[in-house]
């Protein structure tokens, strides 16, 4: 009898081990710096259309298209930024999830 106990219990062991490793395989991905860039850029450009006449539309335009050289150039850190230092200039929060 106590064997059989022995490896109920092991076997409940086993299959929470399971559960708990699938669960941890749904967890999203980080964003790559390379995603991250194309995500910022794609913000700015729908900020634009809402923000087109706030004050800092130029400079926010030319940090943009520094940081899109930034990241092309693979400097992704620098063009991330800029790119949210853009976001910024427009009044727009940057959705940049930490990693």
């Amino acid at each position: 009898m106590p064997g059989l106990s022995i490896s109920l219990l092991g076997a409940l062991l086993g299959l929470g081990l399971v559960t708990a490793a699938v669960g941890q395989s749904d967890a999203k991905a980080p964003l790559t710096r390379s995603e991250r860039c194309a995500n910022l850029s794609h913000q700015f450009d729908e900020a634009l259309e809402t923000h087109a006449t706030a004050t800092q539309v130029t400079a926010a335009k030319a940090l943009q298209r520094k940081g899109n050289r930034y990241c092309a150039a693979k400097k992704q850190a620098q063009g991330i930024r800029m790119l949210a230092n853009a976001l910024k200039l427009l009044g727009v929060t940057p959705n940049d999830p930490v990693q």
